[in-house]
């Protein structure tokens, strides 16, 4: 297994390579602080595995990730980071990396990790297993919620001027309908989003990203 180790704390490099030292049938062919030195060594050097940290400076993980998944198709990417947030383990799972494992994983976790990429396959923690879990129930659940709440554009129209303290007069004026029509459409704004104040419909739609 040829490996290239990207981070940009040298202490980090240092431990990675006192723990890879154990194992002889890994080899590393490179260290880098940056993606850019990394697809600099490539150019020279034969690859298997890319174990790169996500926050790095002038090219972090995530665009060394999407550069390698263009020019060097057949490099496997591992991260290697303390980011635990579902935004970056999506973002790096999109881009394509076939592991995740946290910076504070054991020595065993991280041979297991490099053994299964080479071997073809994936690997993710079990922390972020969970935390993937919990990133799909939850947007399942902001789905069904957005499903159940079916605005249309003009009742859309009608909260974001409701927002700038628009009166019904002013709000029917601005968009050429009556008066008696906009009372309409706010009782079944507030219905739809079992609201009963104008404090707590901003409140709701800022929650649900209508404003």
């Amino acid at each position: 297994m040829k490996l290239i180790i990207a981070d940009d704390h040298q202490i980090m490099i240092d431990g990675l390579l006192s723990i890879i030292s154990n194992h002889p049938q890994i080899t590393v062919v490179g260290v880098a602080k940056n993606g850019t030195q990394v697809l600099s060594i490539l150019e020279k050097e034969k690859t298997d595995i890319v174990l790169t940290d996500i926050s790095m400076p002038e090219m972090g993980g995530l665009d060394l990730t999407r550069a390698l998944r263009k020019k060097y198709p057949a490099v496997r990417i591992i991260a290697l980071s303390m980011h635990d947030d579902t935004t970056h383990i999506n973002d790096m799972i999109e881009a394509g990396v076939s592991g995740y494992i946290y910076k504070n994983a054991s020595d065993t976790e991280l041979i297991e990790a490099l053994n299964k990429v080479q071997d073809g396959g994936q690997y993710f923690s079990d922390e972020i297993a969970a935390t993937m879990v919990r990133s799909i129930n939850d947007h399942a659940k902001r789905k069904e919620e957005e499903e159940k709440v079916n605005l249309t554009d003009r009742e859309k129209e009608i909260i974001l001027l409701i927002a700038k303290e628009y009166s019904n007069a002013q709000i029917g004026k601005d968009l050429f309908i009556s008066e008696r029509t906009v009372e309409t459409h706010r009782k079944n704004i507030y219905r739809k989003t079992n609201t009963t104040s104008v404090v707590g419909l901003i409140k709701w739609s800022y929650e649900n990203k209508v404003i």
